[in-house]
């Protein structure tokens, strides 16, 4: 017998400084039964990095061809598509060939990953990876929960993601800056 995703519901205030867009979500997140809650998060915090009203989550943990998030243009067209965690390199040159910005949130074993494919990841022009520590993603991942109110600030490159106890910053590290 398959194990079902679990339905997690975050109600997300978005107040990002930076692109002057502020918004509130009634999100949906499935988490598959082999998602972490750290990685569930992580898809959490790139939507409100990027929020806007045509970004989506994707099946990505269960489907090769979706991302864990991702922005179509009216047409169906790719915009963005985003990869939460240590995705392989034919993964992200496939997803460059479809989207017009592909941007990776790297975590957990990053340095070793970021060793052996760096190089050729950096021959993908429309791709940024930003790294993110490990101790800001299991701080994040204390904020799960079957039902979450979130409120989130996006300032100066930093995230504050906080519920009504806690408030966790996240500082992406540029990795990789791409086109676009």
């Amino acid at each position: 017998m398959a194990l079902k995703s679990t339905i997690c519901k975050a109600a997300l205030d978005v107040a990002d400084i930076e692109r002057g867009h502020y918004a509130h979500y009634d999100l949906v997140l499935a988490r598959h039964p082999s998602e972490t809650e750290e990685r569930m998060m992580l898809r959490l915090a790139a939507f409100a990095l990027h929020a806007g009203e045509r970004l989506e989550f994707g099946r990505g943990v269960s489907n090769d061809d979706e991302a864990a998030l991702w922005q179509r243009d009216h047409a169906g067209n790719i915009e963005l598509w985003m990869e939460v965690g240590l995705p392989d390199e034919r993964r992200l040159r496939r997803a460059s060939g479809r989207a017009a910005r592909v941007i990776v949130y790297a975590y957990g074993g990053v340095e070793p990953w970021w060793d052996k494919q760096g190089a050729a990841l950096a021959r993908l022009p429309r791709l940024s990876v930003h790294a993110i520590a490990a101790r800001e993603v299991e701080a994040l991942a204390l904020l799960a929960d079957r039902s979450m109110r979130l409120q989130c600030t996006i300032q100066e490159g930093r995230l504050w993601l906080s519920d009504a106890t806690r408030s966790v910053e996240i500082a992406p590290h540029c990795l990789l800056q791409g086109e676009g």
